[in-house]
């Protein structure tokens, strides 16, 4: 099974991260044979399950749902679970409670969207047993707050961005993600922290790379974010594409680009 020691190894060893979306048991299966490392079970389940219009409605109870629904399926992925919108972000209490119901459900990583102000929770959490994966960068909970989806970092916000990374890389998180940011910034954030760095619009040297599993597969209605590939062109199979998002991680040919800002 993928542990925090495996990605850790992976990261000082120079092997790229595979990691998609997953919200249930079969295609937990499908991907863990696939040979995926990682499965998130991400709260973008309230868009492509739900057909909500954001992450923001997704409650706790839809996270140990689909968490235990994944776990089910896979045997040798590492799961994180996202902690949703209103579970976590009142008090480092409210957040262990809300992570320890994750992890009953069978979630191995909680994932929390927060720069350093969200560090004091990460500590806390870790402190506990609890790993945490850090999302920093465009953090889809704070849609409103950003004004839409929109890179974050550019310019004379990037120092701020390597506060965020810096600030929960000394808190002890296990992993660090960024979304939406530009790849000579992920760049540095990567080489600048402890802990692996998994990018979605974050570059190519990032430790590893996520994409929404409805997003990678072409299935997704509505505007592609830059971002995306779909990796069943040319594919015959489901299986077939996720190899091949797989093969393309681990063998730097994504993201590509086209695909970076």
């Amino acid at each position: 099974m993928i542990t925090v020691n495996t990605l850790q190894k992976m990261k000082a060893e120079g092997e790229k991260i595979a990691m998609l979306t997953a919200y249930e048991a079969s295609f937990a299966t499908l991907m863990d044979q696939a040979g995926v490392d990682v499965l998130l079970v991400g709260d973008s389940l309230g868009m492509t399950v739900q057909g909500q219009q954001s992450t923001l409605p997704v409650s706790l109870g839809d996270m140990c749902y689909h968490t235990a629904a994944v776990a089910r399926g896979a045997k040798n992925s590492m799961i994180i679970s996202d902690l949703p919108f209103g579970a976590y972000q009142q008090s480092k209490e409210q957040a262990f409670a809300a992570a320890a119901e994750l992890m009953a459900a069978g979630a191995h990583m909680v994932k929390l969207e927060g720069g350093v102000w969200m560090a004091e929770t990460t500590e806390f959490l870790q402190l506990r047993g609890i790993p945490v994966c850090a999302h920093i960068g465009l953090t889809p909970q704070s849609v409103h707050a950003f004004g839409g989806y929109k890179v974050q970092g550019k310019g004379s916000k990037a120092q701020a961005l390597l506060n965020d990374a810096a600030a929960h890389d000394k808190a002890g998180a296990a992993l660090i993600l960024m979304e939406c940011v530009p790849a000579e910034l992920g760049r540095q954030v990567t080489q600048s922290v402890r802990c692996p760095t998994i990018g979605i619009g974050a570059g190519v040297d990032c430790d590893g790379q996520v994409l929404v599993m409805h997003d990678m597969l072409g299935v997704f209605p509505g505007k592609t974010a830059r971002f995306v590939k779909n990796f069943m062109e040319g594919q015959t199979s489901i299986q077939a594409a996720v190899a091949a998002y797989v093969a393309a991680v681990k063998n730097k040919t994504f993201p590509a680009p086209e695909h970076s800002f």
